[in-house]
């Protein structure tokens, strides 16, 4: 048995951890722990599974091609469809933000 909010004790500030839950061909549930990553000025993930994701913890800023910003806090989650250009602009440094991303066809 494990817990989501458990750290990993070796977190930095410089990393970001992923760590596939469950996974299969059809489906991936992965917790991302992120420490005040970004996306890499210029670039954006364009994945070839939807992804539904849940902020559990912390705050975050993702935004797609077209401009749109979403401003995540605990609690708050997104789907973002297949091939849909997006990117994570912030994300907390006060607290960790802990995900729980699935990615799948949905």
């Amino acid at each position: 048995m494990k817990n989501i909010f458990d750290l990993p004790t070796h977190l930095t500030p410089q990393q970001e951890t992923f760590e596939q839950l469950i996974g299969g061909e059809n489906v991936i549930i992965e917790r991302i722990v992120s420490t005040g990553q970004k996306t890499p000025e210029g670039q954006f993930y364009d994945q070839e599974r939807d992804e539904w994701v849940l902020l559990l913890q912390g705050r975050a800023t993702i935004s797609y091609h077209d401009g749109t910003l979403h401003d995540l806090k605990s609690g708050d989650y997104l789907h973002i469809p297949a091939h849909t250009k997006h990117r994570v602009e912030a994300t907390s440094t006060d607290q960790p933000c802990i995900w729980l991303a699935i990615h799948a066809h949905f």
